[in-house]
């Protein structure tokens, strides 16, 4: 029962991963591969606040989620002077830029000895201490991020965002500064994925930096990829099966570092499957 509630928990933290990049990628139509930067960015800073403060876990969380939307800020204002593969080989590079800091900024993230101890969301008296509260929690904050998600993608606000990923050059012709929105929706997806971050940090209560390389960051896009671009389901329905399917290879009987390669392998395999068969995905609207 606890591996299955594991499972379910990883599905969230993915969830939110693949809802947050799909406001830059699908909607905005901005190939980003820094996600699992903002990721370790909210990770890190949720845990050394927690280990070295002391406060509580939903202050740390929001606190984390303000540095990496500062962050966010600065190095969407670089990547806002290039576009296409341009656009994703910056943003590729200022993932690695930050797995390089987690690894080698000892004095601060213990390097990869990581970082241990990580306390566990508490609340009015409450902890989610369990696995199954954790869940609840989870769930709660994937439901939450859906709804915003879902909020910007109707509002006007993602009607220029569409129109952005459609043809920036006309929509700029109506009067639209399209970099303050381009600039607007990376802030928020890296927030949001800051968000995860704080949740993994604190279910596994040690974070240690080679959970946010750039492997990470393409595993979050192909999240993406097959549930469908631009779509909210998709997204959790990409990260429900790319966690599930890979954990059935455990069962196999394979040994346990021939099992760890076949998934990547697997991740590969539906990458190709996909760009020739279904391009835009299982409930996608568009292709990449």
């Amino acid at each position: 029962m606890e591996y299955l509630i594991y499972i379910a928990t990883l599905v969230c933290i993915y969830g939110i991963l693949g809802l947050s990049l799909n406001l830059v990628v699908g909607e905005t139509g901005l190939l980003s591969i820094a996600q699992a930067g903002f990721y370790g960015i909210g990770a890190y800073a949720t845990a050394l606040l927690l280990v070295h403060t002391g406060v509580n876990f939903f202050v740390a969380m929001a606190l984390g989620m303000v540095l990496a939307g500062v962050i966010a800020l600065f190095i969407g204002t670089v990547l806002s002077r290039f576009s296409g593969d341009y656009y994703a080989l910056v943003s590729l590079g200022f993932n690695v830029i930050v797995f390089s800091v987690l690894l080698n900024w000892r004095s601060l993230t213990q390097g990869p000895l990581g970082i241990p101890q990580i306390s566990q969301p508490m609340i009015f008296g409450f902890s989610f201490s369990t696995p199954i509260l954790f869940l609840c929690l989870a769930l709660i904050l994937l439901l939450l991020v859906y709804l915003i998600a879902s909020f910007i993608t109707s509002s006007s606000f993602g009607r220029v965002l569409h129109a952005i990923r459609e043809d920036e050059e006309a929509i700029a012709v109506f009067g639209y500064r399209t970099t303050y929105y381009k600039l607007a929706i990376f802030v928020i997806s890296a927030m949001l994925a800051a968000l995860a971050g704080a949740l993994y940090a604190s279910y596994f209560t040690y974070i240690e930096p080679f959970s946010f390389q750039v492997v990470n960051s393409i595993f979050i896009l192909a999240v993406i990829i097959l549930g469908g671009l631009s779509s909210h389901r998709g997204a959790v329905l990409g990260a429900l099966v790319l966690v599930i399917v890979p954990e059935a290879l455990r069962f196999t009987g394979l040994p346990s570092d021939i099992a760890a390669q076949m998934q990547q392998v697997f991740y590969g395999l539906i990458l190709i499957l996909l760009m020739l068969y279904r391009p835009q995905g299982l409930l996608g609207k568009f292709r990449m």
